[in-house]
């Protein structure tokens, strides 16, 4: 008869427990020491006459596994293996040289942290190979990992249902823990999308409460976990809307929703990439009831930006122009919806397509060429819609090294460069039409002012015919530019109103002949 083994969690139903011999279930925990107290409970689960080993990665398993006097196997293996995770590789090889695996619990407890930077390339095959040998060898592997962020890597493990039993988290909740559940599959059938609440109280895990056995229903359509920007200061609008300050505390309450409508705030553009992996995280784990929302209430975002965080799995980006009215109208509009656009399962996919160029500013010509001909040449960017290059020649009197010196772009990904007399500028995923408006941002000065004409590059073949012309130009026709001293105040004080850049007025104090300040 085969051996079922079960986790350590007491009063939790046989459905999200067992542990058949002849599979991998895999649970990722926040802190290291919920994966020690869980990993020593499920040896404690265990009947008396039950085969286990235990594997630690880094630590010393004889200092973090105890056994209980009146429960748990009479026996446990312990082993230890380097903290590195090349050595899960030689996993299978190095348990059969000290046991037959053959009806065997292997717990492998991860090392803190240490799965996070593993690309899904090697751990996918791993798994897959890891999986084939528990069958063969006819035992049970539970792998116990814990990390501070283990987001990420519980994203890429929600499709490997091939080579996973079962696969969970254990989230600490300030006093209490969510245990997540994607899917568990024993003799008893498949469980999936389960959330329960545990406690751990002298050491031990326990239920919070009596849960039914049943899937857990999408109870929480009609409700609004809100930003409170969102609102513009307005007070929650019924029973239905939850606000919170910030969107951490907004992203952590979403974690345990199945169909709610969350809606994000979006302040600057140094967010976007957090509420990237915020909206990326809660759709692939959560599913596709729910609806996900981005306000702009201030303008940052640029064309790419709203396709990254559209790719990540939001519904809609509501623009930072679009009045409180208007907004709660879109808000309105997406309930009942279900997601159906694919979401990949690595979010590096999705920032390397929209954000490729980590340049800003001046670069040298070559360095220019090539950065710009990299983005003509990646399949992943849309075609047509990489950005907008514009060559721009100073009026008589003007040197183009002056004109650089006027060039301030403050967005990443958005270049220039000097050379035959022309400033040069490529800006990322710029729409032709927008480029008035983003020059007027870039230069101080009005351009009709400074340069005598230009001329524009927006189609990829038409931007990369270019880039050949100026790859031609010899070297010594490069221009460096100015040199710059740090005791030389700038010529100009202005800022930007939103509209156009305008000139700061200075207050100078008259002084009578005598050097006494004149009479106000």
């Amino acid at each position: 008869m085969d051996s079922i083994f079960s986790i350590g969690i007491q009063s939790l139903w046989d459905e999200l427990s067992h542990m058949p011999v002849g599979g991998v279930w895999w649970i990722n925990t926040d802190r290291n020491e919920d994966a020690i107290s869980l990993v020593n409970q499920t040896i404690a689960a265990q009947d008396k006459d039950s085969r286990v080993a235990v594997i630690s990665m880094g630590e010393e398993p004889k200092k973090i596994i105890t056994l209980e006097s009146d429960s748990g196997p009479q026996k446990v293996r312990l082993f230890s293996m380097s903290a590195e995770a090349d050595s899960l590789y030689f996993l299978s090889r190095d348990v059969q040289c000290s046991i037959d695996p053959d009806h065997y619990l292997v717990i492998l407890k991860c090392a803190n942290n240490i799965l996070q930077n593993i690309p899904a390339e090697k751990l996918l095959p791993w798994l897959e190979k890891i999986n084939k040998w528990a069958k063969f060898q006819n035992c049970t592997l539970l792998v116990v990992n814990p990390g501070s962020n283990n987001d990420k890597l519980f994203s890429l493990l929600m499709g490997e249902y091939r080579s996973l039993f079962g696969l969970a988290s254990l989230r600490d909740q300030a006093g209490s823990y969510l245990y997540d559940i994607a899917f568990w599959c024993n003799e008893k059938g498949v469980s999936a999308r389960q959330q329960l609440t545990l406690k751990h109280i002298d050491g031990k895990w326990h239920l919070a409460q009596q849960e039914e056995t049943v899937v857990q229903p999408r109870s929480d359509e009609k409700r609004i976990l809100s930003h409170i920007a969102v609102l513009e200061g307005a007070p929650a609008l019924s029973e239905n809307w939850s606000l919170f300050e910030s969107n951490e505390a907004l992203f952590h309450e979403a974690r345990t929703t199945q169909a709610a409508t969350l809606v994000f705030s979006l302040m600057q553009n140094n967010q976007i990439e957090t509420l990237a992996r915020q909206i990326h995280t809660l759709r692939r784990q959560r599913g596709s009831a729910l609806k996900i929302v981005v306000r702009e209430n201030n303008t940052s975002l640029r064309a790419t930006d709203e396709r990254l965080l559209l790719g990540c799995g939001a519904n809609m980006v509501i623009p930072w122009n679009a009045p409180l009215s208007r907004c709660l109208t879109l808000i309105e509009s997406v309930q009942g919806q279900q997601f159906s656009r694919h979401v990949p399962e690595d979010i590096s996919t999705l920032l390397s397509m929209t954000q490729p160029m980590k340049l800003r500013g001046y670069q040298k010509w070559d360095t220019f060429c090539d950065a710009v001909g990299n983005m003509m040449s990646n399949t992943l960017l849309p075609a047509d819609g990489k950005g907008v290059m514009v060559a721009l020649r100073p009026v008589p009197g003007i040197r183009v090294e002056q004109a650089l010196t006027l060039c301030r772009p403050n967005r990443t990904g958005d270049i220039m460069t000097i050379g035959d007399n022309r400033l040069v500028l490529f800006l990322s995923f710029c729409r032709v039409n927008d480029l008035d408006t983003a020059l007027n941002h870039i230069f101080p000065l009005p351009t009709g002012d400074i340069f005598s004409n230009r001329m524009i590059w927006f189609e990829d073949n038409a931007i990369s015919a270019e880039l050949v012309q100026m790859r031609a130009l010899q070297p010594e026709q490069w221009v460096k530019p100015l040199a710059i001293t740090s005791d030389v105040k700038p010529i100009l004080n202005a800022r930007h109103d939103g509209h156009v850049w305008r000139r700061i007025p200075e207050p100078l104090r008259l002084l009578t002949e005598n050097g006494e300040n004149a009479p106000s």
